[in-house]
């Protein structure tokens, strides 16, 4: 059984979304999807200083079984990477919710606003079944 935490929001493409300070917004890949990926391997990131917006695809996730689309739940600027992936892209499989993040971003507008489509933690356990 995956974990889900109560205090994320989800994507249906299996990305978290968690509140940073001001207008930051952490993501990563669910617990879920880690396991079904595998032992990841490589992690390809979106730029720094690229605005993107919800729903597209800003980078990759590579394991020893496949190659997995990132997506990004929220529209925003990538103010950040989590350099560790690098060296140790298998934190995602160890830590999905800590040291496996990917990247923070910087909304536009309101929080809520920017969150608003997507899953809570309830929502998400239905999703996958949970």
């Amino acid at each position: 059984m995956s974990e889900v935490l109560d205090n994320l929001l989800y994507s249906e493409e299996h990305e978290w979304a968690q509140q940073g300070e001001g207008r930051l917004i952490r993501v990563g890949i669910t617990d879920h999807a880690q396991h079904l990926l595998g032992d990841i391997v490589f992690v390809e990131f979106p730029e720094v200083g690229s605005a993107i917006s919800a729903g597209d695809s800003v980078g990759s996730i590579e394991s020893v079984k496949t190659v997995s689309e990132l997506y990004s739940p929220v529209s925003g600027t990538v103010t950040k990477i989590n350099d560790a992936l690098e060296n140790s892209p298998e934190l995602i499989n160890d830590q999905p919710y800590s040291g496996g993040w990917i990247f923070e971003l910087e909304i536009e507008g309101e929080y809520a606003g920017a969150v608003s489509g997507l899953l809570d933690a309830a929502a998400y356990r239905e999703r996958v079944g949970e």
